[in-house]
């Protein structure tokens, strides 16, 4: 029996995500775990993680990418700017409400973050890297704090 309800759990899997989702939410509320598809529920909770991590990454780099534009290119600040930086914050802190734990990832993510925020600050502003400071200028706190918008910079790092 074990084989067959593997099987069908795998085709589930493979034909409906959705729908193997629910069946796998229905057999743990009914207490059934012998039925449960564990190898790859394993993986896909470990993926789940992964996202998360990767998902948090990315907005501190375009929140990071954008406070930089906004220092290092006062001249060409923008209410699209200003929005995006906000929408990056709004999601991040939502992103923390559902999972707090992330909180212990940010300081390990700005550093992880910062090389292609860099590049994507260079890249939307047509300045030299070295117009950019080698590691981020910005505090956790600051990047969080709505209210924090870098003050104007026109100088070179290295």
């Amino acid at each position: 029996m074990r084989g067959d309800t593997t099987n069908i759990m795998q085709q589930a899997y493979e034909k409906d995500f959705y729908d193997w989702i629910n069946k796998n939410i229905t057999l743990l509320k009914q207490r059934k775990f012998s039925e449960l598809d564990i190898e790859i529920l394993i993986d896909e909770l470990e993926s789940m993680a992964k996202r998360d991590k990767r998902e948090l990454l990315s907005r501190l780099m375009v929140l990071i990418a954008h406070l930089l534009k906004w220092e290092f290119q006062a001249e060409q600040r923008s209410g699209s700017w200003r929005g995006s930086i906000w929408e990056q914050r709004i999601k991040i802190m939502q992103q923390l409400e559902d999972s707090p734990s992330l909180k212990n990832q940010i300081p390990e993510s700005i550093i992880k973050a910062y090389p292609n925020a860099l590049t994507l600050a260079v890249k939307e502003t047509g300045l030299a890297d070295n117009s950019f400071p080698q590691s981020c200028p910005y505090a956790v706190e600051q990047l969080l704090d709505n209210d924090f918008y870098p003050e104007a910079h026109y100088y070179k790092f290295r």
